[in-house]
């Protein structure tokens, strides 16, 4: 079966930084190929009209991953808007203390008496990526997968489940 639009993919994959380090590794991703987002888009264009068991070897460039670093998303907030608890590597959505629908997922960078460092950005922005995956299943995707945009796997259904 050839990967189209409202295909459900599987990837195995192996993603490393622009000097070879290993950031993930055998990760299983299943995604709804299609434009619906589950994965990088120029990732789904090299996918497009492809088989189970072909490998994809593509350098992304920060625009073509998670962007590029925005300094703008570095923030120093008050202490007291954070819990009494907090380390470095601790995440939030948003700002406690702050209402904001479209939230982003801060990162603390750093932890004063006073202050919190928070940065708005992906830890990977402004990183080139090397993505090497191997098409693992192809499968019409399901009305429930459809209706959501998404697969499976991300409803909390297995692929099993799904197929069924």
């Amino acid at each position: 079966m050839r990967i189209d639009r409202d295909m459900v993919v599987t990837l195995s994959c192996d993603v490393r930084d622009s000097d070879g380090e290993s950031l993930e590794e055998g990760t299983l991703v299943s995604y709804l190929h299609g434009g619906y987002g589950g994965i990088f888009p120029k990732v789904e264009s090299a996918l497009q009209g492809q088989e189970v068991g072909h490998v994809l070897d593509l350098s992304l460039d920060p625009a073509d991953a998670f962007g590029d670093y925005d300094a703008e998303l570095l923030r120093v907030e008050p202490r007291k808007k954070f819990p009494e608890t907090l380390e470095v590597g601790m995440r939030f959505e948003g700002v406690p203390g702050e209402e904001d629908e479209e939230a982003l997922i801060y990162t603390v960078t750093d932890v004063t008496p006073e202050a919190v460092v928070v940065d708005g950005n992906h830890p990977l922005a402004g990183e080139r990526l090397i993505f090497h995956a191997t098409v693992k299943e192809v499968r019409k995707a399901t009305e429930e997968e459809l209706e959501e945009g998404q697969a499976a796997e991300d409803l909390g259904i297995t692929a099993a489940e799904a197929r069924n």
